[in-house]
């Protein structure tokens, strides 16, 4: 496991070490967590874009009308 050395905010720290307190969480533990999230995040949605360019770029195009009838077949079966 490595180490990393970050700066925050005042404002940022306090919020990291009082949601510390209430979870009886490490901070260390906390920004993990929220690092881990935020990269699984980021990657799946890039890998999206760049799956999404080849597509585009392979002429694997969908007419608007398409998606907006699949849009509104989706949104009128939504149970809520």
């Amino acid at each position: 496991m490595g180490t990393l050395t970050v700066r925050i905010k005042d404002k940022t720290k306090t919020r990291l070490e009082k949601l510390a307190v209430k979870t009886a969480r490490t901070k260390s533990y906390l920004v993990t967590h929220a690092l881990e999230e935020f990269l699984e995040l980021n990657e799946w949605q890039i890998e999206g874009i760049k799956k999404a360019v080849r597509q585009a770029d392979a002429g694997k195009l969908t007419e608007h009308n398409k998606v907006v009838k699949r849009l509104e077949s989706r949104l009128a079966n939504k149970v809520d």
